[in-house]
């Protein structure tokens, strides 16, 4: 299992499971990301952070530190 930090960019992946609790975890999760959702990572900023997604029709943009507790297969 791998963190979605680790994605390479233009791959597709589906959710596992979302680590970490609280205010972090619930805000992941209002914005779309939950388990069994496709991300397709489009693009990584010039400096590698935020990670540009496609995720339920719409773009989102994640910070590397958010991107590491999203865990997918």
């Amino acid at each position: 299992m791998r963190s979605l930090k680790e994605v390479p960019v233009g791959e597709t992946v589906s959710v596992l499971k979302i680590e970490g609790d609280g205010a972090v975890k619930r805000r992941i999760m209002d914005m779309g990301i939950t388990k069994g959702t496709e991300i397709f990572v489009r693009k990584v900023a010039p400096l590698g952070d935020p990670v540009e997604l496609t995720i339920r029709g719409y773009e989102l943009s994640v910070r590397k530190d958010d991107a590491e507790i999203i865990k997918v297969e």
